[in-house]
């Protein structure tokens, strides 16, 4: 996952962010987290990426040899999307 910065929005209250933070732990899977509880001004970025507000939100950016972000793909839920979700943090 070299390639791929992982961003996660979560609230404390969502079992499903639990769970997928628990999963990005065991596996070693680096991400930044935004608690939408403790910092609400993502808030407005997870609307502005996603249309939504639903969390756990999982944004994969795509950086180029440079370090830019070249591309963005948001996955809304961890356990509907487990397998798209191991397949970007496997490849």
């Amino acid at each position: 996952m070299t390639n791929v910065q992982l961003e996660l929005y979560t609230r404390p209250t969502c079992s499903d962010c639990q769970a997928a933070k628990e999963f990005l732990s065991k596996n070693n899977v680096p991400y930044i987290e935004y608690d939408l509880t403790r910092q609400p001004s993502k808030e407005e970025d997870l609307f502005r990426i996603t249309g939504t507000r639903i969390v756990p939100t999982f944004v994969f950016k795509n950086k180029s040899f440079l370090g830019l972000v070249r591309k963005t793909k948001a996955l809304i839920g961890f356990e509907q999307n487990i397998d798209e979700i191991k397949n970007i943090i496997y490849r």
